[in-house]
């Protein structure tokens, strides 16, 4: 069984009646004149590889299916809420992709859609899963700054430098570290505001660890190797049940752009 998710870039402007097409699908298209509304919806397919063709679904068809059937949801959404001049908030977001789903649903010959995600910006996301399509993942990602050094004490200093190699430099170094933390709540999301959710994983982990040298200023690491494996575990802990009616769901956290780690509690 295999997962084949693919996106689709598309742009909506509010006050046009034509929209134009273009022809850069990897920017979007429809292209979006002048000031327009950027969109990237994901769709998760599950399915096995077809023998002959080598595909679980040829993404040139999911895009033309995604284009013909989940583009227009958006696009008449968006153009009917800014001609009325109505916010669009979370809930109609929400009400979006399931309607999105149920138009796309059936739609690639045995494949199922295993997940529907939409990009709110580079680094915000809101997904549904088909699996409970009661519930809601909303994902942000944070940078912050630190230092570390991966060291053992019981490991002598030859072993250390075999294990860790330049990660055990006796006098540090440095990661552009990037976070995403994923919550799980349900679709009606209750009381759930983005400016309390990014508050609460300020104040409970970034302020913690950023601008830190992690072996000596975060107590949880003199005694713990502060990998990028470890990292998570300390986020996980320190922001679990810090949500109220929302669940955490996962942390995923990169020390570059090829080493990530993610953990699910």
């Amino acid at each position: 069984m295999h997962r084949l998710t693919r996106r689709v870039r598309f742009s909506v402007n509010p006050f046009l009646n034509e929209q134009s097409e273009g022809c850069n699908s990897f920017s979007s298209k429809p292209n979006g004149e002048g000031l327009a509304i950027f969109f990237e919806l994901s769709i998760e397919l599950v399915d096995d590889v077809e023998p002959a063709t080598g595909f679980v679904v040829n993404v040139s068809d999911i895009d033309k299916i995604v284009r013909s059937n989940a583009v227009p949801v958006f696009m008449n959404t968006v153009r009917e809420y800014y001609h009325r001049t109505e916010h669009i908030s979370l809930s109609t977001i929400i009400e979006l992709l399931k309607s999105s789903y149920e138009k796309l649903r059936n739609k690639f010959a045995t494949a199922q859609i295993n997940s529907i995600n939409l990009n709110l910006n580079p680094f915000r996301k809101v997904s549904l899963k088909s699996e409970d399509m009661d519930m809601i993942y909303f994902s942000e990602k944070y940078e912050f700054a630190a230092t570390h050094k991966l060291w053992n004490e019981s490991f002598t200093e030859q072993q250390n430098l075999e294990i860790f190699g330049k990660c055990a430099n006796p006098t540090s170094h440095g990661h552009n570290y990037i976070v995403e933390v994923t919550i799980k709540m349900p679709a009606d999301r209750s009381g759930f505001k983005i400016s309390d959710f990014e508050q609460t994983v300020d104040a409970e982990f970034i302020k913690r660890v950023d601008h830190k040298n992690l072996n000596l200023d975060v107590d949880f690491f003199k005694k713990t190797n502060p990998t990028v494996e470890n990292i998570t575990t300390f986020a996980w802990e320190k922001l679990v049940g810090k949500f109220g009616n929302q669940f955490l769901y996962c942390v995923t956290v990169w020390e570059s752009d090829r080493t990530y780690c993610s953990y699910y509690g």
